[in-house]
């Protein structure tokens, strides 16, 4: 009996998320053909030019117009119609796709022509985005907000997995060209689906539509000024996005260059990253919601930054970051489904577009800052500094020597960075007063 009422639960709660699920399951789809051409274009680039800087540079043109543009589209996207949104945005970034294969066809790409290509994505990124949170919104049932977060993790975690094997399996067999053919089926099979097969609910409330633009990203300002908690956990992330951003301009020269690294172990660490994230957002998607979200978070974060990027400095084989990888990102999703469950429950849904955006702009800032300082400081300062060094220094001893061991103490030193971060928003009295409106969940 008691099979039965569980198959009924869970029949009734598939129906319930069913327009989600669709979305969110075709939209990964395409995510995994986006994540396999950013990776071999990661590898690709590097190999051309040797540079963590110029690697680094391919983030930071896709991250800079998402960042200045964020405030603005949030207010844009509030008014326009979700839906269309979301299939014009994927259009033209999917146009850049096929773009870039013409170049690459005939043997023609630059990596200037990357850094434009990336640039238009993270503008329609921009776009999409806020549209996109407020579309899951309206399609998901509140209750289900915890389970959303890790399903997002999840569909990433999973991404993260595949996309080292299967883009370095197509590399090796098809080529570059077949990679990219991949990320534009892709993107046909979400549009089909979204065009045809997904109806988002458009409620904008009269008065909103003819707000002017600048009105209502002021609006999203001015609700994170009165919202100091909710302001305080953006700051807390930015923070975070900056060290974690400075890792990940740093963790390709290193797995690339350094002694026992290679392609083949930047992709088995990615994979190992992959399904670390993957059984943390199981855990996450089924976990009810605990006690204090904010404890979650910063817990989270904490064991994160204390743990992989020390073993990333000291470690000289695969199997030690592969160790590495799983304690810095088993915690992750965890802390962003909880994250994600904050803003939903605390920021109205009329408004969650512009704050939403405003938020982008905040958080995100930060990601093209540490692309840059990181393959600035691969390149120009730990490398250097590494290669002035004489066999048996305590910095060789530490790190090692040759190319690379300029990538690992710098892990050394952001570690310090994170824990520092960590530990003060930590004591953040806003943040926690997000726990007194506990009862709204």
């Amino acid at each position: 009996m008691k099979n039965i009422i569980k198959n009924k639960e869970f029949f009734h709660t598939l129906g319930e998320m069913k327009t989600y699920l669709l979305l969110w399951s075709t939209q990964s789809f395409s995510g995994l053909g986006s994540a396999m051409t950013g990776y071999a274009l990661v590898i690709w680039s590097y190999t051309q030019k040797g540079s963590a800087l110029m690697t680094a540079l391919l983030m930071v043109s896709s991250y800079a117009p998402y960042v200045l543009l964020s405030i603005f589209a949030g207010a844009l996207s509030d008014k326009w119609n979700k839906k269309k949104t979301m299939l014009v945005c994927d259009t033209l970034a999917a146009v850049t796709t096929v773009i870039m294969l013409v170049l690459l066809h005939n043997d023609a790409l630059k990596i200037w022509h990357l850094y434009l290509i990336n640039g238009v994505n993270g503008i329609m990124n921009t776009v999409q985005q806020p549209a996109s949170e407020v579309a899951t919104t309206r399609v998901l049932p509140k209750k289900y907000y915890q389970r959303v977060g890790g399903l997002g993790y999840f569909a990433r975690s999973l991404n993260s997995i595949l996309t080292p094997i299967i883009a370095t399996a197509v590399l090796g067999i098809a080529g570059m060209n077949a990679v990219v053919a991949f990320d534009l089926f892709t993107f046909g099979v979400a549009f089909i689906t979204l065009a045809f097969g997904i109806r988002i609910p458009e409620n904008e409330e009269a008065g909103e539509e003819q707000e002017k633009m600048l009105t209502s990203a002021k609006k999203g300002l001015m609700y994170l000024r009165e919202e100091r908690g909710i302001f305080g956990l953006i700051m807390f992330l930015a923070a975070i996005n900056l060290v974690a951003s400075i890792y990940d301009a740093a963790f390709p020269a290193m797995m690339l260059s350094r002694n026992g690294g290679s392609e083949k172990t930047l992709g088995l660490v990615n994979a190992v990253i992959g399904v670390t994230t993957f059984v943390g957002s199981v855990f996450a998607s089924f976990l009810k919601a605990p006690k204090s979200r904010v404890r979650v978070i910063c817990n989270c974060l904490l064991f994160s930054m204390s743990t992989e990027n020390f073993l990333l400095a000291f470690g000289r084989t695969p199997v030690v970051w592969c160790i590495g990888g799983f304690l810095g990102w088993i915690a992750i999703p965890l802390m962003s489904t909880n994250l994600d469950a904050i803003m939903r429950l605390h920021v109205p849904e009329h408004m969650q577009g512009r704050v939403y955006s405003v938020r982008n702009s905040l958080q995100f800032f930060t990601i093209p800052v540490g692309f840059f300082l990181g393959g600035l400081l691969v390149d120009q300062v730990f490398e250097p500094i590494m290669a002035m060094q004489r066999e048996g220094s305590m910095l060789t001893k530490m790190f090692g020597s040759g190319k690379g061991s300029g990538a690992a103490f710098l892990f050394f030193v952001i570690a310090f960075a994170g824990i520092g971060v960590c530990l003060y928003f930590r004591r953040n009295k806003d943040i926690w007063s997000l726990e007194e409106r506990r009862a709204e969940e």
